[in-house]
């Protein structure tokens, strides 16, 4: 009896895999001859370049100190790291053997040439909106790239989780493949916004926190998330900046990554506004216009200035042994550049008061900027913050931290915060 049960449930098992097998099973698509890059009509090429900086593509597949789009930029996961692919036309280690059938389907399905599954940390989920057209685009502005032989990089996934075959499992439980369908009760702008936000641009994906098996938590879109060693703060009603995002800051910060109320993109976000600057201005207005629909900034309308005044009139000092230290160290290192006076805001010198760093929960972003500073190629072009890791303790950067928490906003001290800084110091730069 025992027998016949195990031989039983040895069947089931073998009869299941043979169906799962089945069901992830996609056939290879046949490699072409590279094609010429004269084969694509200029203005095709000049608009796939627009979609390829507005989905950061140079961003995730060009390793730091590497040829660009050659991939190797490392992901972390929770599950281990993600080497990005080499995506030049190089026939032998990039896709220059892809037609545009195979490029098609990894784009819109997640599936390569070969018919292996891709890992979600490509954000197939994301460009499976895309129209046919925009990713005909794209594969010509990539065809017409100059080729790189770079071999890819093996990823760092333990058994069972190196298996593409598994992925097909995650696709059945968190993947809807389709185009965009526009909302039938939004206007063109909105849904112009949404479809950039939603498909090519990808914003979801390090804004909305992942489950536990590293799917994006749909109930909380845009709820902020943990991203290569920052955070990605909210980008919902919970986005705890005391200003609001309205469609003026959106467009501003989006548009040039600096913002007069919230300050200078840093990190991965830096990224960002150095894409999306290639896209019509009414492009960057239509995302602002999706976002502003939802995130409150509607309610507060008329309801900032009186902060904005505060934080100009105001020189708040802490009190105690802790932050009179930080108040040295500030005034010290920090003061001749974010003492904006009562005359008004210079976006180059934020306020502290009003920037969107020192109000968030997590002390992540401020401590990282303070320690390895703001590069010239992000935010302002050619305008940089210091790196003051080198000249200061993890006692002092905490010492600041601390003294900005307590005298610039009215929220809970943030705990731990030496200990925090030398984790922070420990993950080092990074690639951002």
């Amino acid at each position: 009896m025992l027998k016949r049960i195990f031989l039983g449930g040895v069947l089931a098992l073998l009869v299941g895999l043979a169906i799962f097998a089945g069901f992830a099973w996609r056939p290879a698509i046949a490699p072409i001859a590279r094609p010429a890059a004269a084969s694509f009509a200029p203005a095709l090429v000049a608009k796939g370049a627009v979609l390829a900086s507005a989905g950061y593509c140079a961003s995730c597949h060009t390793a730091k100190g590497g040829a660009a789009l050659a991939g190797g930029y490392a992901m972390a996961t929770t599950f281990g790291t993600i080497y990005s692919t080499n995506i030049t036309p190089d026939v032998d280690t990039g896709i220059g053997g892809w037609s545009e059938a195979a490029f098609r389907r990894a784009m819109h399905e997640g599936v390569r040439r070969d018919g292996a599954h891709l890992f979600p940390a490509f954000p197939y989920d994301h460009f499976t909106k895309l129209t046919d057209a925009d990713v005909s685009a794209l594969y010509a502005y990539l065809m017409t790239q100059p080729a790189v032989h770079a071999e890819d990089k093996a990823n760092g996934l333990p058994f069972p989780l190196n298996i593409r075959m598994l992925q097909a499992g995650w696709k059945l439980l968190f993947f809807k493949p389709g185009r965009y369908v526009p909302v039938a009760t939004r206007d063109a702008t909105w849904n112009r916004g949404a479809y950039l936000a939603e498909g090519i641009s990808h914003c979801g994906a390090c804004h909305t926190p992942r489950g536990a098996l590293g799917a994006e938590r749909k109930d909380k879109a845009y709820a902020g998330a943990a991203i290569d060693n920052w955070i990605a703060p909210p980008l919902d009603k919970t986005n705890p900046a005391p200003i609001a995002w309205n469609q003026a800051e959106l467009v501003a910060y989006l548009g040039t990554g600096v913002s007069l109320y919230h300050g200078t993109a840093a990190g991965p976000m830096a990224a960002v506004p150095r894409g999306l600057a290639h896209l019509p201005g009414s492009d960057v207005a239509a995302i602002a216009t999706y976002f502003t629909s939802f995130n409150g900034s509607a309610a507060r309308a008329g309801q900032d200035a009186a902060l904005i005044q505060k934080a100009l009139a105001t020189d708040r000092v802490g009190t105690g042994l802790q932050y009179d230290a930080g108040t040295r160290l500030f005034t010290a290192a920090c003061a001749s550049c974010h003492y904006n006076g009562g005359k008004g805001l210079n976006p180059l010198r934020p306020d502290l008061a009003l920037n969107s760093t020192v109000h968030l929960d997590d002390p992540t972003n401020l401590i990282r900027v303070i320690l390895y500073g703001i590069d010239a190629k992000d935010g302002a072009l050619g305008v940089v913050m210091p790196a003051f890791g080198t000249g200061f303790t993890n006692a002092d950067v905490a010492r600041i931290a601390a003294y900005l928490r307590a005298t610039r906003t009215t929220k809970a001290a943030w705990p731990d915060l030496e200990q925090k800084v030398a984790t922070i110091r420990a993950q080092g730069k990074g690639q951002e």
